[in-house]
């Protein structure tokens, strides 16, 4: 069993930007991070275009270069890995937790591949792995995924697009300019406000002048092999069908919150205890980091903000160690 200081649960910008800090104070830790360097971002679609421009997106006051104001997916990436490298961050990569146990006066980690003892231990997981089901008949079928990657697979094909955010109209943006024939499923009235300012007026121009079809105040009924059947104010349709892009959104893992005893807010938002001063929650030498901190309200936290939480948190546990000493 190895032993830490603290042992950081996510390995993506706010992770690392925890072991920067950690490193810099002399406190002794460790990434885990189940998949490769910032997984949540090497999983977002391949051309994807960050809302927030690239000096938002830095950490540890560390440069951010990239050719347009507004870095995309693959400079992102590139960013963060030479960030992790340069610096020799002690980052285990593809390593899965599996659960924390509190004691006495540690936590112990176990993972797929080892087990570890700290002292603190901080969640940096983010939302990105658990998708919103639209909990529909049809929806494992292998036409749906509720991620997006590539346009040119859905080229020549019907697709069927739900959602109104961010990913939902890039895709459909994307897919019908490399070919396919979009359908835009949104259960609201309009395409969503928090649409980047650039791309909201491409879609409506595009669902005006009939190229992409959108059905509004609708939802998914069904979907069939070939078909997908919706329920819109007309009524019940059906459409030919041959793919489903269900983009819906995405929440924190709340089990494993629950599981680590982080007590959750009982309404729909699901807010997470913690103490904003310090970053530490209701478990004490538990801390949160990033997104994670805002339960289901998941556009309250972005890199560009929570990236205070890194010192944040530091701070707390630096001071807590210096007590520790005074006190032994």
């Amino acid at each position: 069993m190895q032993d830490f200081d603290v042992v950081i649960i996510g390995g993506g910008p706010i992770g690392i930007a925890c072991g920067l800090e950690a490193k810099k104070q002399g406190v002794s830790y460790v990434i885990i991070e189940k998949g490769p360097i910032v997984n949540s971002l090497f999983n977002y679609p391949i051309n994807m275009q960050f809302f927030s421009s690239s000096e938002k997106l830095e950490i540890d006051e560390i440069p951010f270069i990239s050719k347009e104001a507004k870095p995309k997916r693959n400079e992102a990436l590139e960013y963060y890995r030479r960030i992790v490298t340069s610096n020799n961050l002690n980052i285990h990569l593809f390593e899965k937790v599996l659960q924390v146990e509190k004691g006495d006066q540690s936590f112990t980690v176990e993972t797929d591949k080892d087990q570890y003892n700290a002292k603190n231990i901080i969640v940096a997981t983010g939302f990105y792995d658990l998708p919103n089901k639209i909990n529909v008949p049809g929806e494992d079928l292998p036409k749906v995924s509720h991620y997006y990657k590539d346009p040119h697979f859905y080229a020549s094909q019907k697709l069927a697009v739900v959602g109104a955010s961010n990913s939902a109209i890039d895709a459909a943006l994307e897919c019908w300019r490399k070919g396919a024939e979009v359908t835009l499923i949104i259960r609201g009235p309009e395409v969503g406000q928090r649409v980047k300012y650039w791309v909201r007026p491409d879609i409506i121009n595009r669902i005006e002048e009939g190229s992409i079809k959108a059905h509004y105040n609708s939802t998914v009924k069904e979907i069939k092999p070939d078909e997908i059947i919706l329920d819109t104010p007309e009524g019940e349709l059906t459409l030919a069908n041959d793919f489903v892009l269900a983009l819906t959104g995405y929440r924190p893992n709340f089990a494993f919150l629950e599981k680590l005893g982080i007590q959750l807010s009982a309404d729909e938002k699901r807010l997470p205890t913690y103490d904003p001063e310090t970053m530490e929650t209701n478990v004490s030498g538990l801390f949160l980091a990033g997104v994670i901190c805002g339960g289901m309200e998941t556009h309250k936290w972005f890199i560009e903000n929570s990236r205070i939480h890194a010192p944040i948190i530091m701070k707390a546990i630096k001071q807590k160690m210096q007590m520790a000493e005074k006190d032994s």
